[in-house]
């Protein structure tokens, strides 16, 4: 796969399940209409990824076609890409305050107005 791109290979297309190749499939398509847009307004730097697009998302119909006809076999599991988890920062609990309970603020705030 000298010209597609990398990021689809038929390898790592045999490991998605339906709906992660419909996914890619519909991300593909996006990708190509604003790279069509792009070209049609001058903008394209790379008139070669518009070429490795088509050939992307006929790397991904042919696998679903493929599927229906029984050539190749369904996924049993789906493969997961493997993803740097980010650490997510836990959130500050906020002091629930109700009307009856003055703030410690408030009380110096009304204190200092006096």
């Amino acid at each position: 796969m000298a010209l597609g791109s990398k990021e689809l290979a038929t390898d790592q297309l045999d490991g998605f399940d339906k709906d992660r190749l419909v996914e890619e499939l519909r991300k593909a398509k996006e990708e190509l209409f604003n790279l069509r847009f792009q070209s049609a307004t001058g903008q394209l730097e790379s008139h070669g990824r518009l070429r490795s697009v088509k050939r992307d998302i006929a790397r991904v119909y042919t696998v679903l076609r493929e599927r229906e006809l029984g050539i190749r076999p369904e996924v049993v599991a789906p493969v997961e890409e493997a993803k740097p988890a980010k650490a997510e920062k836990p959130k500050k609990a906020r002091k629930a305050s109700t009307k009856d309970e003055p703030s410690v603020d408030t009380e110096a705030s009304e204190e200092d107005a006096k």
